[in-house]
Order: C-alpha cells, then sequence, then structure tokens
C-alpha cells in the first residue's frame, strides 16, 4: 500500500508509523494489486460462505486492497448470501486509527453514509451504531440497508453481544 501526501509517495507503514500520519494524504494506491490474485484460502471461502462480514476495518487501507485484488469486487457482486458490514466510523469518528482522517483527506464523508457509498453494490446491510441512527435514511439513499445496534465493542462481552446480533441479523436475511 502506497499513500500520495503532500510529502511525496510513502508506503503505508512509513506514513503509518514514522511520519505517524502527520503528512495530508492525497490518494491510495496498492501497489501490484492487478497482477496479485486472492489466496486460494480466500477463493474457496468466498464459494462456500453462506454469507460475507465486513468487520469495523478502515475502508481505505484494511479493505481497500483485499477489493483492489483482480476478480474479487466481481465475486462479491456474485455472491448469494447475505453481505453485511460493521460501520467502523461512529458519530463521524474511528473509533481506532486514521480511517476518519483518510477519508476526510481524500475528499469523502467521514460517516457512515460515506461507509455505505464506498460499499454500495458489495453490501446488503450496513450495521451502524445507535449514535448514527438519526442517518438511516441518508445510508439507504446511498444504496446500502441498514441496522442499528450497539457496536462499539469495549469488552469481550461488548465482542460476543454483537457477534451474536449479527448472527441473528444474517438468519434473519437468510430466511427472509
Amino acid at each position: 500500500t502506497m499513500v500520495e501526501t503532500d510529502q511525496g509517495t510513502l508506503a503505508f507503514q512509513d506514513y503509518f508509523v514514522k511520519h505517524r500520519c502527520e503528512p495530508s494524504l492525497r490518494g491510495v494506491r496498492f501497489e501490484g494489486a492487478s497482477k496479485a490474485q486472492a489466496s486460494p484460502a480466500f477463493q474457496q471461502a468466498l464459494n462456500t460462505a453462506g454469507a460475507v462480514v465486513y468487520c469495523p476495518s478502515n475502508p481505505v487501507v484494511s479493505i481497500g486492497p483485499i477489493l483492489a485484488l483482480p476478480g474479487v469486487i466481481q465475486h462479491l457482486k456474485d455472491f448469494h448470501g447475505p453481505m453485511v458490514a460493521v460501520s467502523p466510523i461512529v458519530g463521524e469518528q474511528a473509533l481506532r486509527g486514521p480511517a476518519a482522517k483518510m477519508l476526510l483527506e481524500l475528499g469523502e464523508e467521514v460517516s457512515c453514509v460515506g461507509v455505505a457509498r464506498r460499499l454500495a453494490g458489495i453490501c446488503d446491510v450496513l450495521v451502524v451504531d445507535r449514535q448514527d441512527a438519526h442517518r438511516i435514511a441518508d445510508v439507504r439513499a446511498a444504496g446500502v440497508d441498514v441496522e442499528v445496534m450497539d457496536t462499539i465493542m469495549e469488552t469481550d462481552a461488548d465482542k460476543e453481544r454483537l457477534a451474536r446480533e449479527l448472527l441473528q441479523l444474517i438468519e434473519t436475511m437468510v430466511e427472509s
């Protein structure tokens, strides 16, 4: 992952660690992605999975490199099971890491709506935190259905509760 910044092109790890995400971001590219391919295990998982869950990860540099691999987006568009994402942006802030700064500097909306726009076409439902319940109509307008849950995970119990709620949502989607 290479980032274009106001200080030139940097490897993402240099941008993230050495420069502490301080340079202004101008663009992101995934060098070699067009010649790379998804691992056989990843391809097998997509072929046999009953659902896809996008964890609350940075949509630019965590999910972006996966989507940059040839065929992955089309495979997701062709996927027949439920596809659910948990927004990593809550109340216009990233809970961890530089996702909010990166989205802002790339000219994208820093919100669950911005995340929905990035995932439209490869996600059926975006799970947003209760703090963002007022954005339901905006997420739907971006082309993704929406569910509201408590998504902030501070304890193991929070993680387990959210995982159970996501599984219940997926089961409901499969049944309908």
